[in-house]
């Protein structure tokens, strides 16, 4: 009975993983997506990379000259001809290179490791940066937890590509290179007789690398749901004990998890044949060079010195082979991992800048919707041919029930998304030909759920206006009102408050979050249900408040209590994504349509309490 829970369980992870926006990214290796990652070498091509470059070049030369001077000099002169002199100036030689070499492999260690953690550095700097700009359909297919998983793991899978594999292997390549031509050099047919058997070790290792890549991918995938199911748990956590459903959450999370661990042994066990292969090449090798290089010995083609340094070589020629599959391993999880990267960087924001967009210096706020149009899904429309005009200084209410398209509209004034068809204007322009940075820093929303960054709180005030002073956010605050609880706290204005404000009450976070708009001094105030979690004494608060707030600035008021919204000059209300009346609260109860019934309905709903 547990087994076939468990399989049921594993079965709703699969289909989440199925339906998830993160999937595999099924594209061909190619040699354009890793040019792509290179380009991040670019700003270090005359500092980090000409160093570590001239680090490796110079322990590789050390490393090849080495062998010949065992095998052919020192064993070849000094030792078969008893020369002791020679000899001895042969091993201090030697010393000598050992050591250049020990010195200038510390400097390569420290220049690329320098070099790998600057350009993970720009990679994820660069990616936030993007993810910042993108639009708020982007966020709303994404989990917070998916995003992520791109920014931290993905960019750190990217560490040993740089650390490790890309200075490393161009060393690799150059020691294999030497080698080849040293044994050439030393003995031809004994260097045939040796590489007859890569042809085999490249066709298994083309056989493999599909596989290994998906498997990586597959990994990155279930980490980036694990990810996200820990993301969202962690927010949850109240929700969860509250419905004790703690036992379940754990049984779901081990499937996730489980789902996790075999995608990352199956990978695994993929990598891992690489290295065996690798050995048995070099086994075979190493029969081939005792048997067959014997046989010359013999027949006085190769002297034992040139066999000791072809010995040695051989020996070092499997080394970068199997370091340079290692880093085709480590080459197939960075190419799983930017592409997911690079799926990211090439998302463009659905709402951005026109080529010649306008900047306003002072927004009038002169609001016009003609015969707008906004659909989500591109299937249902959320707004249907909606008309109205909002004058510059006027304070409207949007009313109307769950789904009616308040909300909407004030997203398309803060222009989150465009249109879908008609025309959104501000002061005479289409929203979508302002410029969004100039047209967002006068337009503040005020949500029902307020967010608190981590810190204190008067960072929080000044959030939207880092550059105001702290005596003008101190004003802010006994605008509103929250001076008076903020004064309360241990540390005042430099208390730090938790993840999401958590220290703070509902009516204490709202009210940081006008005195936050009230700094920030906006044209145009948009409150979203912002006083629906708040109670009747702090709402008093903020009702006084407002009447400071919203003098002299367009606000657009989206709430139901009818203490917020009777004072209105206008009063517009939607059903449907439909404007169905329009005016003022006495004009539309003498008319007695649908904003009289939902008037009626709330104060009956009041005398049943």
């Amino acid at each position: 009975m547990m087994r076939a829970n468990q399989k049921n369980l594993n079965s709703k992870v699969m289909e989440r993983f199925h339906y998830s926006a993160d999937r595999i990214i099924d594209k061909p290796f190619n040699w354009k997506q890793m040019a792509r990652l290179l380009q991040y070498l670019k700003p270090y091509r005359k500092t980090l990379l000409p160093k570590a470059f001239t680090a490796v070049l110079i322990k590789t030369l050390i490393t090849l000259i080495i062998p010949m001077l065992i095998g052919v000099y020192a064993i070849g002169k000094g030792v078969t001809e008893k020369n002791g002199k020679f000899l001895f100036e042969m091993v201090f030689l030697i010393a000598v290179l050992y050591i250049a070499a020990y010195i200038s492999n510390i400097f390569r260690i420290r220049w690329i490791n320098q070099l790998g953690q600057n350009i993970i550095y720009d990679i994820r700097k660069k990616l936030f940066t993007h993810v910042q700009q993108l639009s708020h359909h982007f966020f709303e297919q994404r989990s917070a937890g998916s995003i992520l998983v791109r920014i931290m793991n993905d960019t750190n899978s990217l560490q040993d590509l740089f650390t490790n594999g890309v200075i490393n292997s161009l060393m690799d390549m150059l020691m294999l290179a030497g080698i080849i031509v040293i044994l050439f050099t030393l003995s031809p047919p004994l260097t045939l007789a040796i590489l007859v058997i890569m042809p085999i070790m490249f066709f298994i290792s083309t056989k493999l690398r599909r596989k290994i890549r998906r498997a990586w991918q597959m990994m990155r995938l279930r980490q980036s749901t694990l990810n996200s199911h820990l993301n969202e748990s962690i927010q949850g956590i109240r929700v969860t004990q509250s419905f004790t459903q703690e036992k379940e959450n754990m049984a779901f999370f081990d499937g996730v998890n489980t789902a996790n661990f075999e995608a990352w042994r199956t990978a695994s066990r993929r990598s891992a044949v690489f290295r065996p292969v690798i050995d048995l090449t070099n086994a075979v090798g190493s029969a081939v060079l005792i048997w067959y290089g014997a046989h010359l010995i013999g027949a006085g083609k190769l002297s034992i010195g040139a066999f000791v340094s072809f010995a040695f070589y051989v020996g070092m020629f499997w080394q970068p082979i199997s370091r340079l599959g290692q880093v085709y391993n480590q080459l197939l999880q960075a190419m799983a991992s930017s592409e997911r990267i690079f799926e990211y960087l090439d998302e463009k924001p659905s709402v951005s800048d026109g080529k010649h967009a306008v900047r306003l210096s002072n927004i009038k706020g002169h609001i016009e919707f003609d015969h707008v149009e906004f659909s989500y899904d591109k299937k249902r429309k959320a707004l249907n041919g909606v008309s109205l005009d909002i004058l510059p200084g006027e304070t409207v209410a949007l009313v109307g029930h769950t789904g009616s398209g308040k909300t909407t509209i004030a997203n398309l004034i803060s222009r989150f998304y465009d249109a879908t068809g008609g025309v959104v204007r501000i002061d005479g322009y289409d929203v979508k030909d302002i410029a969004l940075k100039n047209l967002r820093s006068q337009i503040s929303v005020v949500l029902q759920d307020t967010f608190i960054f981590s810190g204190t709180i008067m960072e929080n005030i000044k959030f939207g206006s880092p550059e105001a002073s702290d005596e003008e956010a101190v004003e802010a605050a006994k605008i509103t009102g929250a001076d008076h609880f903020i004064r309360k706290l241990k540390a005042g204005y430099d208390t730090e408050v938790e993840e999401r404000g958590n220290i703070l009450s509902v009516g204490e976070r709202q009210l940081l979050s006008f005195a936050r708009t009230i700094l920030a001094d906006p044209k145009i105030i948009i409150l979203d249900e912002a006083t629906a979690s708040i109670d009747t004494e702090t709402e008093l608060r903020i009702q006084k408040a407002l009447k400071t707030l919203l003098k002299g600035r367009t606000s657009i008021i989206i709430a139901h209590r009818l203490s917020t919204i009777r004072d209105a000059d206008k009063i517009f209300v939607l059903d449907h994504g439909s404007l169905l009346e329009a005016g003022t609260h006495a004009q539309l109860m003498a008319r007695r349509g649908e904003y009289y019934r939902l008037i009626k309905a709330q104060f009956k709903m009041l005398e049943s309490v």
